[in-house]
């Protein structure tokens, strides 16, 4: 599960932080009435895990990393399909009246972006997040519909979970091996 470059994990905290905020903040859309607190506890701990990654990607990042020329034009065009995907099928989700089920398109697209990513960063906790965030993004709305909660409650909490951890662990990996 471990990064082969350290400032990589700790980046991976920072990304991983950021976008967890972001989901848990989608999940405010519609929450249960005594979800918010805890959607807001997540939040603020996604981001504090973005700001500590941020700071030690910071102190180390004369370091070695993954990203070469190569890996990073791979990189952008992985991020650019999955921007253009996302995009689209967000596009025609609100022209079929079904913005309800934008969210959890756009967490599909995500899991399934990761596993590129994984690959190409060769960091075997990116693969495990690509595996889970699909598999929130697969049982979100039949789970909103047995619970009958907002599938954007369901998405945004399952995604922000799984990628609060994925930082927290990054931040670890990246600490323990400074």
């Amino acid at each position: 599960m471990i990064a082969e470059h350290i400032r990589d994990a700790s980046a991976t905290a920072v990304v991983f932080g950021f976008f967890a905020s972001g989901w848990f903040g989608w999940a405010q859309e519609a929450p249960p009435r005594r979800w918010p607190p805890f959607l807001g506890a997540g939040s603020v701990l996604s981001l504090l895990t973005a700001v500590a990654g941020g700071i030690l990607t910071w102190r180390r990042w004369s370091d070695p990393t993954a990203f070469d020329a190569d890996t990073s034009r791979a990189f952008g065009v992985v991020v650019g399909i999955e921007f253009g995907v996302a995009a689209l099928g967000a596009g025609l989700l609100a022209l079929r009246r079904r913005r309800d089920l934008i969210p959890v398109w756009v967490a599909l697209v995500v899991g399934l972006h990761l596993f590129p990513v994984a690959a190409l960063i060769d960091y075997p906790l990116v693969h495990v997040v690509a595996a889970l965030v699909t598999a929130v993004a697969l049982a979100a709305v039949p789970v909103a519909r047995a619970r009958a909660v907002a599938v954007s409650a369901v998405v945004g909490l399952g995604v922000g979970a799984v990628l609060l951890a994925a930082a927290v662990s990054s931040l670890v990996i990246a600490l323990v091996a400074y």
